[in-house]
């Protein structure tokens, strides 16, 4: 008998990566058939989990509907996807699994950050239409000028999707003689990387956010940016540098390319809750079904309340970025404070939302073959990333708000 996902993967399937180009669907086909997906996906989620990777079946048939082209120049067949349409797809991720919505938003990024290098490296890393490209931004490492490039040694932790990436963007620090360190961004293939399998966690599992390590890699001239190309952004690609989507500031354009994760969980554990609901008691009460107690009603009305309040910041701070991107007007301090804080706002909401359908789902709800455990662990691993942290947000914007410069560069 053919599962669910056969029947959506032989469907979506049929066209092959050199046909992708020349038939590829709108983002509202894409979108719809993402949907149709999921159930599909969440069945490989366990999988995933297990292994501390993303099945190949569910990267298969992801890169075949098109996902991992939204943050991908058109020139290459891409669709330099508007910042909503990244929260649409992410929260369909979301009710899938946390952890491959976490990874495929990770490619979205890194993705993103490539169109920022001169048009020669976008030439030979989207060469392949099919690539992916894992990223670390945190600078580590050293590179060390040669003729014609450097020679980048280090290594670089919380890798996530490594293991099916064909490149890597990575921040290090260039060491020239004389001159104090310089963070800079390079593009890497995955072939010149080695991974060290040491991805052991009690949540996010399923990302594989290994450790990658450079020895001796010679990285050409065009393959290198510096750290403030990427973050402000002043993109060195000659072609990009009218597209909208590469206007905003790298913080920001992460930001609303990851939110949507967020709700897309909260209303995973919604529905995972209501179908364990029906038949369910309250042990050590008179209650012989969970949905006739008050107990229930104030749980679930109350995460799915703060679900949707989620889901108003993750599309409020799309909005607030493709307006700009659209319009190419300067950022204000502001104005980049707020979109963190409705990161972290989205955050802190989905998170009580799901920790209100645990609690609701009683003792039985721990074992590991119910899903609800899992969105449990994977919302509180991705809540502690200090690009989501809802106090640290929350504190960036209140600074601004009283007159104060943000105590970070990454806004």
């Amino acid at each position: 008998m053919v599962d669910a996902y056969d029947q959506v993967l032989s469907r979506e399937a049929s066209v092959s990566i050199s046909e992708v180009s020349q038939h590829q669907p709108t983002l509202e086909q894409l979108k719809i058939s993402l949907a149709e997906l999921v159930p599909a996906l969440r069945e490989k989620a366990a999988w995933s989990e297990e292994n501390r990777r993303i099945h190949e079946d569910s990267i298969k048939a992801l890169a075949d509907l098109g996902v991992f082209k939204l943050r991908m120049p058109v020139r290459y067949g891409g669709y330099e996807s508007d910042t909503r349409t990244l929260v649409d797809v992410a929260v369909e991720l979301g009710r899938a699994d946390g952890a491959l919505a976490w990874t495929v938003s990770t490619y979205w990024i890194a993705s993103w950050i490539v169109g920022l290098f001169p048009d020669e490296a976008q030439d030979e890393v989207f060469s392949n239409p099919g690539t992916r490209i894992c990223g670390a931004v945190s600078p580590s490492g050293a590179a060390v000028p040669v003729d014609g490039g450097v020679v980048l040694n280090g290594s670089w932790h919380f890798v996530s999707g490594a293991w099916h990436a064909n490149w890597q963007e990575l921040a290090t620090l260039l060491m020239r003689p004389g001159a104090a360190p310089e963070p800079v961004i390079v593009a890497v293939p995955m072939s010149s990387l080695e991974i060290v399998d040491d991805w052991h966690t009690s949540g996010m599992g399923a990302s594989g956010s290994v450790t990658t390590v450079a020895k001796e890699v010679f990285v050409p001239d065009t393959h290198i940016i510096p750290m403030d190309s990427a973050i402000r952004p002043n993109a060195v690609s000659k072609l990009n540098a009218n597209a909208p989507i590469w206007r905003s500031p790298t913080i920001l354009a992460g930001s609303a390319a990851t939110v949507g994760i967020l709700v897309g969980m909260a209303k995973a554990a919604r529905e995972t809750f209501f179908e364990r609901m029906p038949g369910r008691p309250i042990r050590y009460t008179d209650y012989e079904h969970q949905a006739e107690a008050p107990v229930t009603h104030i749980q679930v009305g109350t995460a799915v309340m703060k679900t949707e309040q989620a889901e108003y910041h993750a599309y409020h701070a799309a909005a607030l970025v493709d307006a700009k991107a659209a319009s190419g007007e300067p950022w204000t301090i502001e104005e980049r404070a707020r979109v963190r804080a409705d990161e972290g706002w989205a955050t802190r909401l989905a998170k009580e939302a799901v920790d209100l359908f645990a609690a609701a789902s009683g003792g039985s709800s721990i074992y590991k073959h119910e899903p609800i455990q899992r969105i449990v662990r994977d919302m509180h691993a991705i809540s502690v990333h200090p690009m989501f942290s809802p106090d640290s947000n929350t504190e960036t914007f209140g600074r601004v708000l009283c007159g104060l410069a943000p105590n970070t560069q990454f806004i």
